[in-house]
């Protein structure tokens, strides 16, 4: 086991999209990776060497599943000693984007799963590991939520993806509530129409919807600027704030008359 000279980060689907955005941002920031991926380890062996193979490694997981949080924890720990901040940013879309009037709990119990029974069990484990470490002067320890528009704009063909967005968002308030006299910071992030693959399939729409005024700053945003307002976050020193949200969305959730 090594004590990393720099601080260490979890971020969990970093392998793509916005996960290889914020990890590429906190490397720039100082921080050793671990890079999560659950499906496509050439993924994320590109997005570590985008960044350093030495600050930087893959880390399968599936973050739904019990045995495979325990163990991706275990590993960061065993090979650089601590995980100073751990970022929940893996997650899926509904399967097959049903109306909510045909909504399967197949679907209900694999996005719910992902997206909101893994952080919540993943953050439970890397903040008892915060606690037992205690902090060592590289950076205050924080949990970073991506959470999305979704966590207050409904869609009823995503209900599950919605409920589970909506629910990591009170998931950052009762982190933040419980370990605000423990040092550790708990933030949110809310990305908006992000240009990714994720949202690939509606790509046309969303721009065109931008056209017409859907957010005050007229384009999509991008896997690199959300990798930055979480970076930013991470390093601010904000040591009278928890459990704040911060929109990387284009101004979407600004209402107007």
């Amino acid at each position: 086991m090594i004590i990393h000279h720099r601080p260490v980060a979890l971020v969990t689907g970093g392998s793509r999209g916005i996960g290889r955005g914020i990890s590429i941002a906190l490397a720039k920031k100082g921080y050793a990776v671990a890079v999560n991926y659950a499906g496509n380890r050439i993924a994320a062996e590109e997005t570590c060497a985008l960044i350093d193979d030495e600050e930087a490694f893959p880390v399968h997981a599936d973050v739904g599943n019990t045995v495979d949080r325990i163990n991706m924890v275990r590993t960061v720990v065993s090979k650089w000693g601590r995980i100073d901040l751990l970022v929940n940013n893996a997650g899926i879309t509904s399967l097959g984007r049903l109306d909510i009037l045909e909504a399967t709990e197949e679907s209900w119990d694999t996005v719910l799963g992902i997206n909101l029974k893994g952080p919540f069990f993943l953050s439970k484990l890397v903040a008892n590991h915060m606690l037992e470490i205690g902090p060592a002067n590289l950076v205050r320890p924080a949990i970073i939520n991506i959470t999305s528009l979704s966590a207050f704009a409904a869609s009823v063909n995503r209900g599950d993806y919605c409920v589970s967005k909506a629910g990591m968002s009170m998931m950052t308030q009762l982190f933040a509530l419980r370990l605000a006299d423990k040092g550790i910071r708990v933030f949110e992030v809310r990305p908006g129409i992000i240009d990714t693959d994720m949202t690939s399939g509606a790509r046309e729409k969303y721009v065109e919807e931008i056209k017409h005024g859907l957010t005050p700053i007229p384009r999509l945003g991008t896997a690199e600027e959300v990798g930055k307002t979480v970076a930013s976050i991470a390093t601010a020193d904000m040591p009278f704030s928890t459990g704040d949200i911060f929109h990387a969305d284009g101004g979407f959730h600004l209402r107007k008359l």
